[in-house]
């Protein structure tokens, strides 16, 4: 089974290079992010066309997520739990049969938290406790559980281009890599740094020529559970995307998985 994450940064504006990818590609779940669209504005025709089944949990001109999957949903949950307050559109958890029982895949878009010294930074902590809480919760299950999205979080120097250069960002600062460290201290897995210790980015801007100078960084994260990292077979990065037409400023990132 070959489940993707990718933040799409516009549904509307790369439709054609979504199905595009799908339909060369043919993965069996996706998850996007930065939808930027309501429930009712996302294209559902044109990608169950493809073979898939779609649920959306969007947002007017920002945020939004989505999964796509070939296979049936049996449940989907929309939000985080712990802020009845929060109104932003940011995770999206689908539950799918597999041969031998369950696979839970959980898709988020985690906060940006830039600048640092307004109220995003606080309110992206706010959400990481958030989220470790709900992971905790779903570890305590026991079950194949795939979290997996935008982490808007550069876990370590080698996932930057230029570290130094980040340091003091709300990706890359102190507050926020100790909430990511709680996270994987919980029996979280970083998929991609389970199977290569190589040097890889998933996000490159679109300024000063980031994608031709490589000045990368890696914040596109599959984390698993115990139960399914013993079943991942493979992590792709498709770099190639990212030099097609009209690109995201991220590309997809795929674990292949013995489900």
């Amino acid at each position: 089974m070959r489940i993707t994450t990718w933040n799409i940064n516009g549904i509307k504006a790369r439709l054609e290079l979504l199905v595009r990818w799908l339909d060369e590609e043919k993965p069996d779940i996706v998850g996007l992010q930065e939808i930027k669209t309501v429930d009712e504005g996302f294209p559902v025709a044109e990608i169950e066309a493809l073979g898939y089944n779609v649920v959306t949990h969007g947002q007017k001109s920002w945020n939004g997520v989505a999964l796509l999957s070939k296979l049936p949903f049996d449940e989907v949950h929309r939000g985080l739990p712990g802020d009845e307050a929060d109104e932003q559109s940011r995770l999206i958890e689908g539950v799918f049969s597999v041969e031998g029982g369950i696979v839970r895949v959980c898709n988020i878009y985690l906060p940006n938290g830039n600048p640092v010294d307004t109220e995003k930074f606080p309110y992206k902590l706010r959400w990481m406790d958030r989220l470790n809480t709900f992971v905790a919760g779903r570890l305590a299950m026991e079950e194949p559980f795939v979290l997996m999205g935008d982490f808007n979080l550069i876990p370590a120097p080698i996932d930057a281009h230029d570290p130094d250069a980040w340091w003091g960002d709300a990706l890359y600062r102190p507050e926020s890599l100790e909430k990511f460290r709680i996270l994987r201290n919980l029996g979280m897995t970083d998929a991609l740094r389970s199977i290569t210790a190589e040097q890889t980015f998933t996000f490159w801007d679109f300024q000063a020529g980031a994608w031709r100078r490589n000045a990368g960084i890696r914040i596109d994260h599959l984390m698993l559970s115990p139960q399914a990292a013993d079943r991942l077979d493979d992590v792709t990065v498709h770099k190639d995307v990212r030099g097609w037409d009209k690109p995201s400023d991220h590309v997809p990132v795929e674990g292949v998985f013995s489900f």
